[in-house]
């Protein structure tokens, strides 16, 4: 699979480091090997040059004319809906909940704690069920319950035809 994320005019790239931490931003153009120039209209992002080694580039690209000034940036960025498009992708869910859990506090951490162990003792118990039903190679595994329940089964409906 060839490699799809350039550093060009219009990539939108999310920073990653100091005070813009976590923000989005357009390239809006390339001064030099390692650093670009970035606006981010809708972001609280006043247009200055960031390092590239602080920016993760996104998929996504809008198209506006090299060096373009601020209003038409914002003018593509709101054509495209930047925004509603980020919320989408697995990236940023991820770092959503990644912000939630670190402002849990101690109750909530607990109650989180409690659950998991309320649902890992559900699973282990499953599991256990379905390894005692099952064979070796594969096959399922009669076990004494279920021929008692299949004994008293016949048993109910044979009173039943007597009847």
């Amino acid at each position: 699979m060839p490699f799809e994320r350039f550093v060009e005019t219009g990539r939108i790239a999310k920073c990653a480091a100091g005070p813009l931490k976590g923000r989005l931003v357009a390239i809006v153009d390339v001064i030099d090997q390692n650093r670009v120039l970035v606006d981010g209209p809708l972001t609280g992002v006043p247009r200055q040059e960031y390092r590239l080694a602080n920016l993760h580039l996104t998929k996504f690209r809008i198209r506006f004319p090299y060096t373009a000034p601020t209003r038409i940036v914002r003018k593509a960025w709101k054509e495209f809906d930047v925004k509603a498009k980020w919320r989408e992708t697995a990236w940023s869910l991820k770092a959503q909940s990644i912000r939630k859990r670190t402002q849990l506090n101690d109750f909530d951490r607990f109650k989180l704690r409690y659950a998991k162990r309320q649902r890992n003792k559900l699973l282990t118990v499953a599991f256990n069920t379905l390894k005692k039903r099952t064979k070796s190679d594969g096959t399922t595994r009669v076990l004494k319950k279920d021929r008692r329940e299949k004994f008293l089964k016949l048993k109910a409906e044979k009173g039943k035809g007597k009847k």
